[in-house]
C-alpha cells in the first residue's frame, strides 16, 4: 500500500467531494452536509489546509483545517486556533490507518505553522489517541461537551466559546 499525502489541487475537488459523501453516507450523528462544508470553506477562502490521501492516482481520504474563533467570558479572543474536519476516508478503506495518517499530517502542518491549537467534534475513543481532550472551560454551544475536544499545541487551551466558520452551516 503506497499512499501519498499531499495538498489538494483544483483537479481533486470532485474526488474530495465523492470521498466525503461516501465516508459519511452511513455515519450516525451527521446531517450529511460535510461535502457542502468543505465546498463552502473553499469558496470563502477559509480552507487553511486541504490534505488528501492518494493511492495509485485515486483520492481515498481527505482532511480539512480551517480557522476558528474562541471568545472568552470577557470578550477576549484566543488567536491562531484551527478546527479539524471534516475528515473522510472511503468506507472500504477505513480501519487501515489512512485516517490516522491524515490526522498526523494535519497536526504536523499545524505545528509547522506554529498554530496555538486545534479543536474538533468527534468520537473521543478515536481522537484521544492523538492527544485531544475535553477541556472544561472550552465549549462549542449546542453540542454534547464530551464530543468536543481540543489539543493545545502551544501553551494551554483557552477558555470560552468556539465558533467555526459560517461555512459549517452550509446545506448545499
Amino acid at each position: 500500500m503506497t499512499i501519498q499525502l499531499r495538498h489538494e489541487t483544483p483537479d481533486d475537488i470532485i474526488a474530495i467531494e465523492a470521498v466525503t459523501v461516501a465516508a459519511f453516507a452511513q455515519a450516525p450523528h451527521t446531517s450529511h452536509t460535510e461535502q457542502f462544508i468543505v465546498r463552502a470553506l473553499r469558496a470563502a477562502n477559509e480552507l487553511t489546509r486541504s490534505i488528501i490521501a492518494e493511492e495509485h492516482g485515486q483520492v481515498i481520504g481527505h482532511v480539512a483545517l480551517s480557522p476558528v474563533t474562541i471568545t472568552g467570558d470577557h470578550g477576549e479572543t484566543a488567536g491562531d486556533w484551527y478546527g479539524l474536519g471534516p475528515i473522510s476516508v472511503l468506507p472500504q478503506r477505513q480501519g487501515q490507518g489512512i485516517g490516522s495518517r491524515l490526522m498526523e499530517q494535519a497536526l504536523s502542518e499545524l505545528r509547522a505553522m506554529q498554530a496555538a491549537g486545534c479543536v474538533l467534534l468527534g468520537d473521543p475513543a478515536y481522537y484521544k489517541r492523538f492527544g485531544f481532550r475535553t477541556c472544561a472551560g472550552l465549549q462549542l454551544p449546542g453540542v454534547p461537551p464530551e464530543y468536543f475536544m481540543a489539543l493545545a499545541l502551544q501553551g494551554t487551551a483557552p477558555t470560552g466559546a468556539v465558533q467555526y466558520s459560517d461555512a459549517f452551516s452550509a446545506t448545499a
